[in-house]
Parts: C-alpha cells; sequence; structure tokens
C-alpha cells in the first residue's frame, strides 16, 4: 500500500530536535460537535424544494421551517463546542445561554411549522412534541450550574474562570492566525505550545491560590504570544522568510519552557502545603495518644 513520505526534508516534516506531535492529543477527548451535529443541517434542506413547488402561501411556511430547523442546528453545535469546553475544565462557569436547550425548541418549532403547511394543527402539535423531545434526548441539556471546587469561595472560582476563559481566547486566537502561514508544522508547534499553556490552566484550576503567581502567565505573556504569532502570521505567509521562522520557534521554545517551569513550581509548592498539613495532622494524632508507626 502506497504510503505519503513523511520524513526530515517532507514539506510537513519535522526535524531531530522537535518533540513529536504525540504530546499534541494527550487527555484529548472526542467533540460532542461531531456528525450527528453536521446531519441537523442537511436533514431540513428538503424543505427547500418542497418550498418551491408549492403555492406561496405554503412556500412562506416551509422556509420559515427551514430558518428555524437550521437556527437550531447552529445553536445545538454552538452548545455542543461550549460543554466540550465545559467538560474539559475543573473550574468553569455555566454557559451564559443554554443554546442546546433553546435548539430543542427550535427543532420542535420548525417541525410544527412544516408539519402545519402539509398537514394541519394536530400533525403540527404532535411533530412538535416528538421533535423536542428527541432532540433533547439526543444533545442532553447544557450545563446549568457553575463548576467548582469544594472549599473554595465562589470569589475565587469566579476570578479563575474569568482568568482561564481570556488566556483560552489568546490560544484560539494564536491557533487562528498561525493558520494563514499556510505552514503545517507550525500549527502543530502551537499546538504544542497551548499544551504546556493548558496545563497550567489546570494547576490553577486545581487550586486557585495558584492564580496570583500565574496571572502574568495567563495574560501579558499569553497576549505578547498572540501579538506575536499575528505579526509573524502575516509576515511568513508573504515572505516565507526563515529567519523569521527561526525566532518565532525559538519564541515558542522560550515560552513553553517558562510555562512548563511555572507549572511544575506550582505543583511542588502545592506538595510542600500538602506536606505541612500531614505534618500538621500527626501531631495532633500524636497529642490524641494515637502513634504511627
Amino acid at each position: 500500500m502506497a504510503q505519503k513520505f513523511g520524513g526530515k526534508y517532507s514539506p510537513d516534516g519535522q526535524s531531530d530536535n522537535v518533540a513529536p506531535q504525540a504530546e499534541v492529543f494527550q487527555n484529548a477527548r472526542r467533540s460532542r460537535a461531531g456528525g450527528r451535529v453536521n446531519l441537523l443541517f442537511i436533514a431540513p434542506l428538503p424543505l427547500a424544494w418542497k418550498a418551491f413547488t408549492s403555492d406561496p402561501v405554503q412556500m412562506l411556511q416551509y422556509l420559515v421551517a427551514l430558518g428555524l430547523l437550521l437556527l437550531a442546528a447552529w445553536l445545538t453545535r454552538s452548545g455542543q463546542e461550549a460543554h466540550d469546553a465545559y467538560d474539559a475544565r475543573k473550574v468553569a462557569r455555566r454557559p451564559a445561554m443554554p443554546r442546546k436547550i433553546f435548539g430543542s425548541i427550535l427543532t420542535g418549532a420548525g417541525l410544527a411549522v412544516a408539519g402545519f403547511a402539509s398537514h394541519g394543527l394536530i400533525e403540527a402539535a404532535i411533530f412538535a412534541l416528538i421533535g423536542t423531545a428527541l432532540h433533547f434526548f439526543a444533545f442532553g441539556p447544557d450545563p446549568l450550574s457553575n463548576k467548582g471546587l469544594d472549599g473554595v469561595n465562589l470569589h475565587q472560582t469566579d476570578r479563575v474562570a474569568r482568568a482561564v476563559d481570556e488566556a483560552e481566547d489568546h490560544l484560539r486566537a494564536m491557533s487562528d492566525a498561525i493558520k494563514r502561514a499556510g505552514d503545517r508544522a507550525l500549527e502543530g508547534r502551537v499546538d504544542r505550545f497551548s499544551q504546556a499553556a493548558r496545563a497550567l490552566f489546570r494547576t490553577v484550576e486545581n487550586d486557585p491560590r495558584d492564580l496570583s503567581a500565574a496571572r502574568r502567565y495567563l495574560g501579558v505573556y499569553l497576549l505578547g504570544a498572540k501579538d506575536a504569532t499575528v505579526k509573524f502570521a502575516d509576515l511568513y505567509s508573504r515572505t516565507r522568510n526563515p529567519e523569521a521562522r527561526a525566532e518565532y520557534e525559538a519564541l515558542l521554545d522560550d515560552l513553553e519552557e517558562n510555562f512548563a517551569a511555572r507549572n511544575q513550581k506550582l505543583l511542588l509548592d502545592d506538595k510542600g502545603d500538602l506536606n505541612i498539613e500531614i505534618d500538621v495532622l500527626r501531631e495532633r494524632l500524636a497529642r490524641e495518644g494515637v502513634h504511627h508507626d
């Protein structure tokens, strides 16, 4: 069987000193916004054919039904993506709008309009009920509560959630910008840096007290990385300047090393706090006459 060449000197190849891209998929989860959601955009399209083969009144009804069903599909996909982001984090705020629930309601409304145009009022009510129920059971509800940690007050949880939201926006902007460079190897390099940054995010979410020590990394440093990526992508897409590429990769190397070092330091600090708690508890037990061999 033929295989695509992927050696060191291929267009998408890696040099010997680059870490393998398998790390990009570490702890990755399958997205909910997959084939089922895409089918929601395809299923109502026959209504367009029925609209233009009907009388004007029915045409309007079919077009309204088509618009409602496509809007429901868009809301469902957006809600699934928000649900994925919510599940991936240990501290997260619930989505501001329950998009999947609204998608279920709009699906029922669209089927009701189509049923009324084709049959009548009773059929429209049946279609609305069945469509809403099937959509809800297929995709489930949106997250309806904030997700935090035991023993952490709501103010701290909210601060961490806002900081991580802002940091995730910077990473998404970096990923979008580097695509303009038209270089898959660079896209993979940005993805690996994003993994290192998200490891720091998860550490801060585990212990919001670490936010003060990591705030510059989540804000100032990521903002600078995003701005540098935007400028590099615009330059490299026009000139393919190898020096600019080397400097940008060196920047990502420095950033990734610093993010990993900060994450390791926070983890060691957390372990030190745990050891202190254990020692204090042992002293209390010893005063109660309980000794550990």
